[in-house]
């Protein structure tokens, strides 16, 4: 009888440990794929940044303009929330919508090798930042099956693990953005 009860007691720590470490892997790997859409992010920033700078020789007022913009950019961090990526996806999509309708006014701008060179860099964080989306969102519905899972939603629940937020697609943005030079 003895034995028997610390056989399941064994075995039920043994179940506990192992949905512990597979809830800390799920969780980290949820969280490195929201730090590398940051990464991606970030480099759609600093080509929007130049993009700007290259402004600056055609017109004040504009480069200022979306210097501003720029300027209210954040950091998406491991520890970012769905709705801080969705906000920072919003303000980059309104920067880009703005620089390109600057660039319409602008025919030299839109045809010198700066803007060439850094939109076709654009298009390309764009879909590296659609590639991490993705790769994250598939990574929260492995993390959400387990959470929500019986038996593991009991352990889940016992160790604070919860249900991760989707990344969801701005609205409007169902297309890449018009990049055309």
């Amino acid at each position: 009888m003895l034995i028997g009860l610390i056989v399941v007691i064994v075995l039920v720590v043994a179940f506990v440990v192992s949905e512990q470490r597979a809830f800390v892997h799920l969780d980290e790997l949820c969280q490195n794929a929201l730090s590398q859409i940051g990464v991606q992010m970030q480099s759609r920033w600093d080509a929007l940044t130049t993009l700007a700078k290259a402004t600056k020789g055609y017109s004040e007022h504009e480069y200022k303009t979306l210097m501003d913009v720029i300027s209210k950019r954040e950091a998406v961090t491991r520890t970012s929330t769905t709705d801080q990526v969705n906000n920072q996806e919003n303000m980059l999509t309104d920067a880009l919508n703005k620089f390109v309708a600057v660039a319409e006014g602008y025919p030299d701008l839109k045809a010198s090798d700066v803007y060439i060179k850094t939109m076709n860099s654009v298009e390309e964080y764009e879909n590296n930042v659609r590639m991490s989306r993705m790769v994250y969102n598939d990574t929260v519905t492995k993390m959400n099956r387990r959470v929500r899972s019986f038996p593991s939603s009991i352990v889940a629940s016992m160790l604070g693990f919860a249900t991760k937020g989707y990344l969801e697609e701005p609205e409007g943005k169902t297309e890449m953005p018009d990049l055309e030079f």
